[in-house]
């Protein structure tokens, strides 16, 4: 069963969570958790408590993945992630938007081949064009809007191999 992108936006919005900063030498049982959380997504490491150099690595590069500031700080946006495994908190795009978040777009559709243009933050037709065939061919709807089914399609871009 497929969800709308109402029902996509709502399940990740169910996903607040209420859990405690982590940062570089935290300790506990919320670290084992992030661990954990982190080999569920592929990204494998030891699951010890420790907040140590490997695991502030990995969660920078979950952190990109799901297109938050890859600062390896473990706030709140980045356990809602966790708990998803999608991005969260990204605007909708589409024709005629501009801004960071277009650039981000165009800077992950042009990994895929997709987009040949300039990185300018438009949301050109060119952007569009780009949009439609990534939907396309991750089997969503050609719309060039991109919410967030297509952003949890993008992000799958940087997902690791399991």
């Amino acid at each position: 069963m497929q969800l709308s992108d109402k029902q996509f936006s709502s399940a990740q919005a169910t996903a607040q969570v209420n859990k405690p900063l982590l940062v570089l030498g935290s300790k506990g049982d919320a670290v084992k958790e992030l661990q954990k959380l982190l080999n569920h997504w592929g990204y494998y490491l030891t699951i010890d408590g420790t907040f140590e150099q490997g695991t502030l690595n990995i969660v920078k590069v979950f952190q990109r993945r799901v297109f938050l500031k890859a600062d390896g700080i473990v706030g709140n946006l980045t356990w809602q992630a966790l708990y998803t495994g999608a991005p969260v908190n990204m605007p909708v795009l589409q024709r005629g938007s501009k801004g960071q978040a277009v650039i981000t777009l165009q800077e992950t559709l042009k990994i895929t081949g997709r987009y040949t243009g300039q990185i300018d933050g438009d949301f050109s037709l060119i952007t569009d064009s780009a949009v439609r065939s990534f939907q396309k061919n991750a089997g969503l709807v050609a719309d060039g809007i991109v919410g967030s089914r297509t952003w949890y399609a993008l992000s799958k871009i940087f997902a690791p191999v399991k």
